[in-house]
């Protein structure tokens, strides 16, 4: 089958499925919400993964092009955000993910700061619907400050002293089983992956404020962005090969300085760790790439076949890594080399976004060939996919951020794209 006929297919297949995306307001939920998915999730709200099926669901309704659907669909994709931050208290702590049944308070760590919280991707998700709906924000002017809070809790309890930011521990890192993070002591690594999302959350918190005229504030986050943009170029790039890798930051304290020590102190704050994780191309998401950097990102990793380049698209690990397979497992989900449609469409964007349009357009094409052939075979889309030969993996039915492959559409067609912030 060709593209065109996968592009059809896609769409017709989506635009059966989508309003299944919506959930009225009851229990634990004060606002109505979007789940990632009718199928897989139930009544739950999840961090990032509501927030990047928002994203999706705003390309679907640009081309549905109905008017009164997409102003009932509002209070639904706000509802994603408020729900979240009415759990926030004064100490910032937000959960991951919320069921209707669910306690909150049950959910939150006796030590809330040896814990992971929310992803920092809620001031994006709420600067993604005011930039979408022409810059109307006065909806956010009461719930800034809870988002504030939580912005701020990163800043002061998510933070090395060399500036970067790391996971408390290997829960619930988004990519489950990163072997960067997954297995490692708590607090030991500055992820690329969280500290693109940092740099994007603390330029979207910039954008709210300076929307509801807050100028001052707007300097302080987006001065914190910049600073962190070359904090992570830095210590997270390495310049042997050409790639953004994780920061190992367990060392021992200098002051630890005796024996042996004493002759000559370490100088460096952190080690790279080369292990090629596909997380590292979100450091052109996230602009975070000198042009220079980008250019070696894409010719030297992004193209190179023996490492991320696949026939369906980005190895989720470098196929050169000792830990590389693709296994079926779930809680943790195998990001262990399996091709998944959000890393594809990350990595997109970051194409995109620093003028790769000849690798942009075979890595749409290629996203759009994975989804067309699963659900011509099964009906359906699955979670993960062998690299080689787009088989998939695990978890039919899935939804979630494989929606974002209408968004790589519209960019191929040309017509209006709803990208995140």
């Amino acid at each position: 089958m060709q593209t065109t006929a996968y592009i059809k297919l896609i769409r017709e297949h989506v635009s059966k499925d989508y309003r299944e995306m919506f959930r009225e307001s009851g229990g634990a939920f004060a606002y109505p919400f979007l789940t990632p998915g009718s199928k897989q999730y139930s009544d739950v709200l999840w961090d990032w993964d509501s927030w990047l099926s928002n994203v999706a669901l705003k390309q679907i309704l640009l081309e549905q092009d109905d008017p009164q659907l997409a102003e009932e669909a509002v209070m639904f994709e706000r509802g994603c955000v408020l729900n979240f931050l009415s759990w926030c208290g004064k100490d910032g702590w937000i959960p991951i993910a919320v069921s209707r049944s669910g306690n909150v308070e049950g959910l939150k760590p006796a030590d809330i700061y040896s814990s992971n919280m929310h992803k920092p991707v809620l001031a994006q998700h709420a600067a993604f619907l005011v930039q979408q709906s022409g810059g109307e924000a006065e909806w956010m002017r009461e719930p800034l400050y809870p988002l504030q809070r939580f912005v701020s809790n990163y800043r002061h309890y998510h933070r090395h002293s060399t500036g970067l930011y790391i996971w408390q521990t290997d829960h619930a890192i988004g990519v489950d089983n990163d072997p960067g993070i997954f297995f490692r002591p708590p607090r030991s690594t500055a992820s690329i992956y969280l500290n693109c999302l940092m740099v994007k959350e603390l330029e979207a918190l910039a954008y709210l404020c300076e929307s509801l005229s807050l100028h001052e504030s707007a300097g302080d986050y987006r001065k914190d962005a910049v600073q962190l943009k070359q904090v992570i170029r830095e210590h997270c790039w390495d310049e042997k090969d050409g790639f953004f890798y994780n920061a190992d930051v367990l060392l021992l304290p200098k002051d630890q300085v005796h024996g042996l020590h004493s002759g000559q102190p370490r100088a460096w704050d952190c080690l790279i760790q080369r292990i090629g994780v596909w997380s590292g191309f979100m450091a052109l998401w996230a602009a975070v790439a000198t042009p220079e950097q980008a250019e070696r990102v894409v010719a030297e990793n992004y193209r190179n076949e023996r490492t991320f380049h696949a026939p369906y698209g980005v190895r989720t690990l470098s196929r050169l890594e000792k830990m590389y397979n693709t296994r079926a497992t779930r809680n943790p989900s195998n990001w262990l080399g399996p091709v998944w449609g959000i890393s594809n469409y990350m990595t997109f964007r970051g194409l995109v976004q620093y003028g790769f349009h000849e690798d942009a357009k075979a890595l749409a094409e290629k996203t759009i060939r994975l989804f067309g052939r699963d659900i011509e075979r099964f009906g359906g889309m699955h979670e993960y996919y062998e690299p080689e030969n787009g088989e998939p993996i695990l978890n039919k039915g899935f939804q979630n951020w494989n929606y974002l492959v209408l968004n790589m559409i519209a960019w191929l067609e040309g017509r209006p794209v709803a990208a995140e912030f």
